[in-house]
């Protein structure tokens, strides 16, 4: 496993130096401060965006099933995530949804294997849609490896986000990933054949439009990976308080 002082960097990728863009806070989107403050769209909202960008039909559900699950948990209420079921909504179909301005997101060229990526240690009802409570985008975490934050964050009754969870949360509210403030969603994790998980970890932040992501992808958001054992100053580890089924 990589040093976890390492300086991060992906294959085919310039890593970010100090004075680069990612270090450079961003006015056209809520500060850090702001963003705490800021609800979700209401439940009814966000079955409606997710219709509305056809995730229902690639997860093989009809729009009054997603209506009705957002109405059996409180159609009104903004204090929760709804989300769909990682089988039937995989990261590959989610990242291109996100939106970042003008800017549509993306997978990183060396991540084909995205949607291997899958929970670990995590309860995920086995109903095709369910609510994500108290999420948490992990800036406290921010500069700690997740091999060293896992238990803290754990402890208290907690779990790490999904990957699948996080691209969910993105769509609802894009303003979620800023300059300086994004998140690694450790829940999801690739096993390999032989049976030791891989020392990736998936991430969402922004572009620089440097490397292989290319220059018309400055500023899009972006779905990646970081090192287990790497520290990043610029990304958090997310988590829930919970997962609810909707039946």
């Amino acid at each position: 496993m990589p040093s976890s002082r390492r300086a991060p960097h992906h294959p085919g990728t310039a890593a970010p130096a100090r004075g680069d863009a990612i270090t450079q806070p961003d006015a056209a989107l809520p500060t850090n401060a702001a963003l705490t403050a800021v609800s979700l769209p209401s439940l009814a909202d966000q079955a409606q965006r997710l219709i509305d960008l056809d995730v229902h039909a690639r997860a093989g559900l009809t729009a009054q099933a997603l209506h009705a699950a957002a109405d059996s948990r409180g159609s009104a209420r903004t204090d929760a995530l709804l989300a769909i079921r990682p089988d039937l909504a995989p990261p590959s179909a989610l990242a291109p949804l996100m939106r970042r301005a003008d800017k549509p997101g993306f997978v990183v060229e060396d991540m084909t294997d995205v949607d291997e990526f899958a929970p670990v240690g995590i309860d995920v009802p086995s109903t095709p849609v369910y609510v994500v409570e108290g999420i948490d985008r992990g800036d406290t975490f921010a500069n700690r490896t997740p091999e060293e934050s896992l238990s803290e964050i754990t402890g208290p009754g907690r779990s790490p986000l999904l990957l699948t969870e996080g691209l969910h949360w993105v769509l609802q509210q894009p303003g979620v990933l800023e300059r300086n403030h994004c998140f690694m969603t450790i829940g999801s994790r690739l096993t390999t054949k032989s049976g030791k998980f891989d020392s990736r970890t998936p991430a969402l932040w922004i572009s620089n439009g440097t490397g292989r992501d290319g220059r018309e992808r400055k500023d899009a958001p972006k779905l990646g990976w970081c090192w287990w054992g790497n520290r990043h100053t610029w990304l958090g580890i997310a988590s829930a308080a919970g997962r609810v089924a909707v039946r």
